[in-house]
Formats: structure tokens, sequence, C-alpha cells
């Protein structure tokens, strides 16, 4: 696939991105909607019942700023993976989710973890990742892009600050990684003009030809010796007399 085509805009790559973030605040209007809490949803490791929230841990939130700091990186980077991922990104989203909610439940505290950040690590790390393996500049790009701006995450998935689930986030991270170096991706075809070509004759290019080693234009005697254009011109007499 050429590039042209791999990376066509397409007004479907944006449904990702809205299910995503629609999912985690309608849940989160609900809880406030009819005075629930569904914390008890969330991931509590090594306890059978806590397996349930691998699932549903993602769209569950403790607070509206808990809601608010996940939900831009969660939008930006689902539309990331959806548009330069875009064969992959569903099979990204749904082992994301299931592994690193396994994951966790497998080194987590006993208590319940909740949120999508999980996921937003599992995304920022795969796409990071994969970039820097796919070695094609646009990817590397995108990779360089992440850096700059969730760089600070990495710090999080150390226990740096209380009331954080980090085990959650290192699970993401630590997912991220594996699927990037297991999934594979097709990258396009970068076009390649003829002098970049392994097989790029020199002497047999039309425009290369009039020019030496040295990059001077080259006259040569069968084109001097050329006769001149002959332009020809036809009077018509005019008919009027004067």
């Amino acid at each position: 696939m050429n590039e042209s085509n791999y990376f066509k805009f397409s007004p479907s790559l944006l449904l990702v991105p809205l299910v995503a973030v629609l999912s985690i605040w309608s849940v989160f209007w609900v809880e406030l909607r009819f005075g629930v809490n569904l914390n008890h949803f969330g991931v509590y490791p090594r306890r059978l019942s806590g397996l349930m929230g691998v699932i549903c841990s993602p769209f569950i939130h403790g607070s509206l700023e808990h809601l608010y700091n996940n939900t831009i990186p969660l939008a930006v980077l689902t539309l990331s993976l959806s548009y330069f991922y875009r064969k992959n990104a569903l099979r990204i989203l749904v082992m994301g989710v299931l592994l690193s909610g396994f994951l966790t439940w497998l080194i987590g505290r006993p208590s319940y973890h909740i949120g999508a950040s999980g996921l937003i690590y599992v995304l920022a790390s795969f796409i990071f990742f994969k970039g820097v393996f796919t070695k094609y500049y646009r990817l590397i790009a995108l990779s360089l892009a992440i850096v700059f701006i969730y760089g600070s995450m990495l710090w999080y998935i150390f226990p740096i600050k209380d009331g954080i689930s980090w085990e959650g986030h290192l699970a993401g991270f630590l997912v991220g990684l594996l699927l990037a170096k297991v999934v594979r991706t097709k990258t396009p075809v970068v076009k390649k003009y003829p002098w970049e070509k392994d097989d790029f004759n020199e002497e047999e290019d039309a425009f290369l030809k009039h020019f030496d080693e040295d990059g001077n234009f080259i006259e040569r005697p069968e084109e001097a010796d050329k006769e001149g254009i002959q332009i020809i011109y036809d009077y018509k007499k005019s008919d009027k007399e004067d």
C-alpha cells in the first residue's frame, strides 16, 4: 500500500475516540444521576470477583477530576491509533484492556483499581515503541510527539504518589511494549524516485546525461549543429482598396 492510501483520512476514524469518550462520561453520569457508586466493579487483585474489573474498570472513575484527566489523553491516543494503525486498532484496544487489567489483578495492591489510565498507558507505550520498531519516518515522528506530549507519564509507573494505581500504569506500559513487539503491522511503501533506486544508471538518465560528474553542462556537438527552427509567415492580401 502506498503512502497516500495508507494515510487517507476517513470520518469513520473519529468513531473510536468518540465512543471511548462517550462511554466513560456516560458511566460517570449514571453514577451521579442515580446516586450509585460503581467502584466495586473495579479490579480487585487476586480475588475472583475482582476479575470483573478487567472489563469494567476502564469505564469507572472516582471523581470528575479523574475523569477529565483521562478524557483528553484517551481521545488523542485512540485517534492516533485509529489513524496510523487502523488495521490493528480494534485488536490493540481489546487486547490492551484485557491484558493490562489481568496484569493489574496479578500485581496490584488489595484495593479497587479503576479508571481508563491503564488503557492510556497501553496506547502511549504501543504507539511509541511501534514507531521505533518499524523505523518508518512518519511513525517515528509520531513516537517523538508522544514522548514530547506524554513523556512525563513515565514517572507514574512508579509508586511516587498516593491514591493512584501505579500498578495499573505499569501494567499498561508493559502490555503496550509487548503488543508493539508481537503485533505485526504493515507500513506503507515509501515512494522512491528513479535516482534513489539501487539499479539506477546515471548514463541512461535523460536529464543527468547532459551534465558531467562535476555538475557542468555538456554541450553535445549533434545538438549544436542542429538547424534552427524556421518560421514561415503567410500574408493574405486584403481585398479592401485604399
